[in-house]
């Protein structure tokens, strides 16, 4: 377990914590995660359950819908962060679990996990562009990356998906100041 990087907003016990760093990083808040075992999930058969499509020739998109290899990726600050370069899918229920987006910035490759992403023009009007909300584009760079580029553990889900998460709260400043 790491050192707590946020400190109690007053002297009583239950105080609220305020982030001493980037809460994001820090995993403080919505960005924490649990600390599961770094390997990955498996399938019945004992395979990598997550992986890229580049190494799953057995899957494809459905003919008819729209292939997202290739869109931009706007973030919530209206700047594209990267395009999408492939998709990871799970061999065990078959369907799309992270977006690799490769950024725009640096050509480096973070992932994106599909369920945040999404098609402002679905339908009659195409498909020119995906939208995450979470994080600007510049936050990207600080996604957390997987050991592999072929598979990812449990422990690198849980803090993509807990970086996304923090992004919600912590991704800009008005995020995290009351509505009232």
């Amino acid at each position: 377990m790491s050192e707590l990087k946020a400190v109690p907003v007053d002297h009583w016990n239950g105080s609220p914590l305020v982030p001493t760093g980037d809460p994001m990083v820090d995993a403080v808040g919505p960005a924490a995660y649990a600390d599961r075992a770094d390997v990955p999930d498996l399938t019945a058969h004992g395979e990598a359950k997550i992986i890229p499509m580049r190494v799953a020739p057995s899957f494809s998109i459905a003919a008819g819908d729209p292939d997202p290899r290739g869109l931009p990726v706007k973030a919530c600050d209206g700047a594209i962060a990267g395009t999408i370069a492939d998709l990871w899918v799970d061999r065990s229920e078959p369907q799309i679990r992270y977006y690799e987006v490769k950024l725009a910035a640096t050509g480096a490759h973070r992932l994106l996990p599909a369920a945040l992403v999404q098609w402002p023009h679905f339908g009659l009007w195409g498909n020119d562009h995906v939208i995450v909300k979470a994080i600007t584009a510049a936050q990207f760079a600080n996604v957390p990356t997987t050991k592999r580029d072929d598979r990812i553990t449990l422990l690198e889900e849980d803090k993509i998906m807990a970086y996304y998460a923090g992004g919600h709260l912590y991704a800009t400043p008005d995020r995290a100041e009351p509505w009232i």
